[in-house]
């Protein structure tokens, strides 16, 4: 049986084409019901567009409060019924009222190893710091600002004469790799959370 997953964008959709491109291969399991966004004239929705799959955009602005953009979100996400919904490089933090439709089963990918480096400018942290070693965390999602459970890391090194440019280039390639093997790993087997530990069940 596939499974569903609705991921959600703010930019080009670099992640949305890796998943798009394992959803292709038929041992992946995994079917991209929906893309959603918050804003328009985005490459993730051309990219959504090409492949055929069904988008959705809700700007906060045209919503009375982030409340009602919150449940508005959660109802569109909802009406797809996803087993899985991914933040594949969204810039808003949802909220309760999404959090509660989707316990345990909204993930993000963060450009960093948290919990260090999280919010916006993970890289460029990382390199302020003088760390050697850089990479990538898929977390679920809670309350918090990258602070959720986390899933999956993945490093890269940190190089001599890196720029912010060349490390976000480096932990992204890492970050898409990541993204697909874990979000088809957990669909395919399941996963459990306690507390702040997040196993993926082992393959039969």
């Amino acid at each position: 049986m596939t499974s569903r997953i609705v991921v959600l964008l703010s930019g080009s959709g670099s992640n949305l084409q890796a998943l798009i491109d394992a959803c292709a291969e038929e041992d992946y399991g995994v079917d991209i019901v929906a893309v959603g966004a918050d804003r328009d004239g985005i490459g993730g929705l051309d990219r959504a567009h090409k492949a055929n799959i069904p988008t959705f955009v809700h700007r906060v602005r045209d919503f009375a409060d982030r409340e009602a953009w919150d449940q508005a979100m959660a109802e569109a996400v909802s009406a797809y019924r996803p087993d899985l919904v991914v933040s594949a490089g969204f810039l808003k933090l949802l909220g309760k009222r999404f959090l509660e439709a989707f316990p345990g089963r909204y993930v993000n990918t963060h450009n960093s190893l948290l919990p260090a480096f999280p919010g916006m400018n993970g890289p460029a942290e990382a390199l302020a710091a003088g760390v050697k070693v850089a990479g990538a965390t898929l977390f679920i999602c809670d309350a918090g600002v990258d602070t959720g459970p986390i899933i999956a890391q993945t490093t890269v090194p940190v190089l001599d004469g890196d720029t912010v440019d060349d490390l976000t280039e480096r932990i992204k390639v890492a970050e898409r790799r990541q993204l697909v093997q874990a979000v088809g790993d957990m669909l395919r087997h399941g996963w459990d959370v306690e507390g702040k530990r997040v196993t993926i069940r082992s393959g039969s």
